[in-house]
């Protein structure tokens, strides 16, 4: 039977779409995962699930054994006939088995190791078992090891500091950066330049570049590094200070207008740093709650009342 080919946003979905192509149930089926959705940047999913499935090959049927001869058929209706008969039978078995001895090449000592099950049988060969592999470490002993090696949240800051100062050379552009840490588990990056006006191509419209820039920094730490990596944030000419601070000051005044109308507002899409910004200034406002909706690119904040 050949195979079938079918897509869906989630195997089941993809493997029901085969199966009702096939006209089978999900018992007489085979399925296989061809292919997985890829994630993209920023967390983007593209693609689907692809199956394969077919219609479960019927297995043969076992193959039955040569029924032992009967000897009633030779048997001579005197003893001595029935007698002669049968040491024939067993004369002619015992020069096959001797046949199908001579048929077997000679096995040396040194490759004939001691059996778990006993002697085999004589005119038969032994099937030695594998070696065994050696027990290893589990895979939680392995992850805890690969997280105790990676490297601290300090050098995690030198690393990206040395890739940005390389891009910004090969880019032509004069400018400093720091790197400051903002809790044990997150480090920032502050790229500056006095003038800060030629800093504008790393920001981006809405900081599209900057958030690029960003991602592109914790892949080269990521690479670098054999365990898990932290948080590592990109900062060009205070934008993303001045970013959040204004997101802050409209997140607010959206609050008052919902608390007083009693309606609820739905924000512009936004990134996902910029919606972090919008719940995190509005977190202590009991007046209001917040919510994120819809799917990405166009994912947005819904301010509602409590």
């Amino acid at each position: 039977m050949e195979w079938v080919e079918t897509t869906g946003k989630t195997v089941d979905e993809a493997t029901e779409r085969a199966l009702a192509h096939l006209g089978v149930t999900r018992d007489d089926a085979e399925v296989e995962v061809v292919e997985e959705p890829k994630s993209g940047l920023f967390g983007r999913v593209r693609g689907e699930y692809r199956v394969r499935a077919r219609v479960r090959p019927v297995k043969p049927r076992p193959k039955r054994g040569r029924r032992p001869a009967e000897r009633g058929r030779s048997r001579e209706s005197t003893n001595g006939g029935e007698r002669d008969t049968g040491e024939r039978a067993e004369g002619n078995g015992r020069s096959r088995r001797s046949r199908s001895r001579s048929t077997v090449p000679a096995r040396s000592a040194s490759s004939e190791g001691p059996s778990e099950t006993g002697s085999a049988p004589s005119g038969t060969e032994r099937r030695e078992r594998p070696p065994r592999a050696p027990k290893t470490e589990t895979t939680e002993k392995k992850k805890e090891n690969t997280m105790a090696e990676s490297i601290s949240l300090a050098e995690q800051g030198e690393l990206a500091k040395e890739f940005l100062v390389g891009l910004l050379g090969v880019m032509g552009i004069d400018a400093q950066v720091s790197v400051r840490e903002i809790d044990e588990e997150t480090v920032e990056l502050a790229v500056d330049a006095d003038p800060p006006t030629e800093l504008g191509i790393l920001v981006g419209p809405r900081g599209t570049t900057l958030q690029a820039l960003q991602e592109v920094t914790r892949t080269v730490v990521q690479a670098k590094s054999e365990g898990r990596t932290d948080r590592i944030l990109v900062d060009v000419a205070r934008y993303r200070e001045r970013r959040v601070a204004a997101l802050g000051r409209f997140a607010r005044q959206v609050a008052d207008e919902v608390a007083n109308t009693g309606e609820e507002r739905a924000l512009e899409p936004m990134s996902p740093a910029d919606r972090k910004a919008v719940h995190d200034s509005l977190v202590d406002d009991d007046r209001v709650t917040t919510r994120s909706e819809g799917e990405e690119p166009r994912r947005f904040v819904v301010i509602a009342p409590a």
